[in-house]
């Protein structure tokens, strides 16, 4: 049985044996909390300071994944896509590692700040997902209209959305009603954490939604 919990932002806690954390904040420069967890495994999109807060969640051993090389640590299989933070091959915000990562089974893919549309042949690269994280708040990355491209042309089985605006949050993003809005699928509000086993992946597409 997997947890998944969300720590504001993009900053997501996957547990089992292990905990994997993705684009740590350290919560008090976004205007939110910081994230109380320690992280077997931390992996970094790309070193802005609201994704890149190791030191907030890192204990002895932790493994900080910050490249694309395919590993299996914990026997977690992990691989890096490099990919761009805006629509100008990295000129503008520089480049953005998007994690696909195996745990249980359940496949998922983190897109950290991607700023543009996934090519075709990134889309083979990244193969079947069961669970995306995607952002979904525009200004810094792609927007809702360009996260539903994404999400038809990678077609997984869970989407969630991720870096928008909620309560106390000083970045400049849109909220998520826009996405919501465009959603041809099942919302479900899934609170703050969900357990989740294979089994449970949905044979429709679904959108969870998270809060603090």
């Amino acid at each position: 049985m997997l947890k998944i919990r969300w720590h504001g932002h993009s900053c997501f806690e996957i547990k089992d044996d292990i905990t994997l954390i993705t684009d740590p904040h350290d919560g008090k420069s976004i205007g939110i909390p910081a994230p109380n967890i320690e992280g077997d495994i931390i992996l970094v999109s790309h070193d802005h300071y609201d994704h890149n807060s190791v030191k907030t969640v890192e204990k002895t051993g932790s493994k900080i994944i910050r490249d694309e090389r395919k590993r299996t640590i914990y026997n977690v299989e992990i691989k890096g896509i490099k990919t761009y933070h805006d629509k100008n091959f990295g000129e503008n915000r520089g480049e953005n590692i998007i994690f696909k990562f195996l745990i249980e089974d359940i496949s998922f893919l983190h897109l950290g700040d991607i700023g543009h549309m996934i090519e075709g042949n990134i889309a083979e690269k990244i193969g079947q997902v069961d669970i995306l994280f995607i952002p979904v708040g525009g200004n810094f990355t792609i927007d809702y209209k360009i996260a539903w491209d994404i999400i038809k042309l990678i077609n997984p089985s869970i989407i969630i959305p991720m870096h928008y605006k909620i309560g106390g949050l000083s970045l400049p993003i849109d909220n998520i009603d826009k996405f919501l809005e465009k959603s041809m699928y099942n919302i479900l509000k899934v609170g703050n954490e969900i357990d989740i086993e294979k089994i449970d992946i949905p044979k429709e597409p679904e959108v969870w939604t998270f809060t603090l």
